[in-house]
């Protein structure tokens, strides 16, 4: 399990920001390949292959929004350690992903460390609309698909009914080129990355979970694709330990 973890988590922490703790953040520094990236794709693989109804879902409707996703991914590889070569893409644990072997979600989920969800506007909410989840934080994908924003965070105590307007604004005023990030920190026990968990038997949240053994962050990105308008919700996960600085 060790080699799905960070050495560090690279956020500062000491920061404290009102929720949503929205940034702006540099088009170029959307995508990350960290220490872990070997362990965790080598995880990320498997689910796919032994649990793809799991971690994978997408709306008909939105395959021209996974598609642009690929394409907006492509352009960022060389800089992280990939190499392209036709539609082969050697990754920087020297796997080789065909870039059309399979559906854009697929491909990116076989890539990549972030979690990627789509998210498009239905009258005036944004909902999932597909998403390659194969790291979840206590929640799962299939019990989220389709539903708005307030829909998608009713475990989570502090997303009432103002939190959930602030960050509905945010996701329909990104702009094209303008990303825009944020972060979460989470304790558990247990360092698994794979942790689904439905709505009806929430995590329980205890007074010690300050003494628990490993820290979880996710570096949280919103993007707004250029052509389908659909707003790409990525998720980088970062455990250590917490004996880790």
């Amino acid at each position: 399990m060790t080699e799905i973890l960070q050495d560090r988590i690279p956020l500062d922490m000491r920061e404290k920001r009102a929720l949503p703790g929205i940034q702006a953040l540099d088009p170029r520094a959307w995508l990350h390949v960290d220490e872990a990236y070997s362990g965790q794709m080598a995880y990320r693989r498997s689910l796919i292959q032994t649990r793809r109804n799991d971690v994978y879902w997408l709306e008909p409707a939105a395959e021209n929004a996974a598609e642009e996703v690929l394409a907006e991914v492509i352009p960022h590889l060389s800089a992280l350690g990939f190499t392209l070569s036709g539609s082969d893409c050697r990754c920087p644990d020297g796997n080789v992903v065909d870039l059309q072997s399979d559906a854009p979600l697929i491909v990116l989920g076989n890539l990549l460390q972030e979690d990627i969800c789509i998210m498009d506007k239905r009258d005036r909410a944004h909902v999932l609309v597909g998403a390659i989840l194969c790291f979840p934080a206590s929640w799962r994908l299939s019990e989220k698909v389709g539903r708005p924003l307030i829909g998608i965070h009713d475990t989570v105590d502090e997303y009432d009914d103002r939190l959930a307007q602030r960050i509905q604004r945010l996701f329909d005023g990104v702009q094209v080129g303008r990303p825009l990030w944020r972060y979460n920190r989470l304790w558990y026990d247990d360092p698994d990355l794979y942790q689904p968990r439905s709505a009806n038997e929430p995590r329980q949240i205890t007074p010690g979970e300050a003494r628990a053994n490993y820290q979880r962050a996710e570096r949280q990105s919103i993007l707004r694709l250029p052509v389908t308008k659909s707003v790409v919700f990525s998720i980088h996960t970062y455990v250590a330990a917490r004996s880790t600085k």
